[in-house]
């Protein structure tokens, strides 16, 4: 195998914040874009077709994971490790990830086929989940780009293709473009973003396939195959309900689920992905090895604070459902909004799951980890069979609901009983600061206007919230 040669680095960004800077800034438009799309296809065309849309994209979602199947994560690994020129490596794993999606891709077309869609139906899914599922292709070169502190042609990229996607989707919906017209906007923004990645990788004659290698990679992946059986229970437990709900409610269903489904999973994951994953985790990491005392003092902070952002925020959403519903997707969606009251639980329980994953693969118990997401997998199906079919609505959001609920009280119980997670005391002020926002709401709706008692409700947890974010401020500018 030959030599890499030493390349020059790039200089490095000042602060770790310039380089978040440069992914938050595309992710926001980005997102920004994107629920300007969704909220006008949920406006402008019949509830139907806006639960065409999401099935596929729920579809889309399944085959992109499967094509990715935990590549990412070793693909980082052999290019930190410089087994050979960075061209050579993406090109391989781009390779394995094409045939993961190939197979997946067949796997759909059966599906689709055993359930019976229509034509029209069948060709949306088929055009926005495969450009979905292609997004993979374009991960290696931004996985690349992190290694190499060039975020700033990650966002470039990112940036360049949602303006392309959801900038076409746009203009084709304001157009009155058919449903079918518009669905191409996903594959635009993969092959937007697939540009750079077939430039990078297919431009060097350098870049040549070894069975070795393969091999090779191979073995390296198979080091995390335990993070991928979770993150494929994950997946699969978040998304089954959806297509029970499609076979037994129909896509009108579909759209009335995701609609408030969109609403309280973005809370979820703007916490999970952004302070969890990209903020705390690695400190949670880094403390577990050099100081435990530390790692245990930023766990209750941590997990304090979350369930202080929580509650006022599902009360928030729960509460305001008949009026945000309407107001931001139009008057089509009356079983949204009683949907939302159920869904909402869901906000605390993945806040304080989230926070007890991470603490597991910190303390490395991902095995254990593993069987509860398995565990959950299982539960999820059974309610899936047996909630669904005579109550599509309630049974899909009872089903999602029930199965994050129960998994979070594995991983939370694990991790209160190993780290105490939660502190006792904390637990306690907050249940009065609960109670008390109670009888203040009860007493506000007797006395006041509406949105008066609201903002009464959520005032002591949000006192609490806010003297415990200071504590976490503090203490993570003293660890990092």
């Amino acid at each position: 195998m030959p030599t890499p040669p030493k390349a020059t680095p790039p200089a490095p960004s000042h602060s770790i914040f310039r380089k978040s800077a440069y992914l938050l800034g595309a992710h926001g438009l980005r997102e920004t874009l994107q629920s300007l799309f969704l909220i006008l296809l949920a406006r402008m065309y019949s509830p139907d077709v806006y639960g065409q849309f999401m099935l596929a994209l729920n579809m889309g979602a399944i085959l992109l994971f499967i094509a990715e199947f935990g590549l990412n994560q070793h693909l980082a690994t052999l290019l930190a490790r410089k087994a050979d020129y960075p061209s050579t490596i993406l090109k391989q794993i781009t390779v394995v990830k094409g045939l993961l999606l190939g197979v997946s891709w067949l796997g759909m077309i059966g599906f689709i086929l055993w359930q019976e869609y229509s034509f029209n139906l069948a060709m949306l899914v088929i055009i926005v989940a495969t450009g979905v599922g292609l997004e993979a292709m374009a991960s290696s070169y931004y996985v690349a780009c992190q290694l190499l502190d060039r975020q700033d042609v990650e966002s470039k990229w990112r940036a360049v293709a949602s303006v392309l996607s959801f900038g076409y989707g746009i203009a084709a919906l304001l157009m009155g473009a058919s449903a079918l017209a518009v669905s191409w906007f996903k594959l635009i923004e993969t092959a937007a973003a697939s540009a750079g990645a077939v430039f990078a990788t297919l431009r060097r004659s350098r870049a040549k396939f070894r069975l070795r290698q393969f091999r090779t990679i191979w073995h390296t992946w198979r080091g995390g195959i335990t993070y991928t059986i979770m993150a494929v229970a994950a997946i699969f437990y978040n998304k089954m309900n959806v297509f029970f709900l499609q076979k037994y409610g129909g896509s009108q269903a579909v759209a009335q689920y995701s609609v408030t489904w969109q609403v309280v999973d973005f809370v979820a994951i703007l916490v999970s992905g952004t302070l969890l994953r990209r903020v705390l985790f690695p400190l949670f990491v880094k403390l577990w090895v050099t100081n435990k005392p530390e790692f245990s003092r930023l766990a209750r902070n941590t997990s304090r604070w979350l369930l202080a952002v929580a509650i006022p925020v599902s009360f928030l959403l729960a509460v305001e459902a008949d009026r945000l519903i309407p107001l931001v997707f139009g008057n089509n969606f009356p079983d949204a909004i009683w949907m939302q009251h159920y869904l909402v639980g869901t906000i605390l329980a993945a806040f304080l799951h989230n926070l007890a994953h991470y603490l597991m693969i910190s303390i490395q118990r991902e095995r254990l980890l593993l069987i509860f997401y398995l565990t959950g997998l299982a539960l999820n199906l059974v309610l899936c069979m047996l909630l669904i079919p005579p109550y599509p609505l309630l049974g899909t959001a009872l089903s999602i609901l029930l199965t994050k609920v129960a998994v979070c009280i594995m991983t939370v119980g694990f991790c209160q009983w190993r780290l105490r997670m939660i502190p006792g005391r904390s637990l306690f002020h907050m249940i009065l600061a609960t109670l008390l926002g109670l009888a203040l709401y009860l007493l506000g709706l007797d006395h006041l206007f509406r949105e008066a008692a609201e903002a009464l409700a959520v005032l002591p947890v949000a006192v609490l919230a806010w003297r415990w974010r200071k504590a976490l401020d503090e203490q993570t500018i003293k660890v990092v």
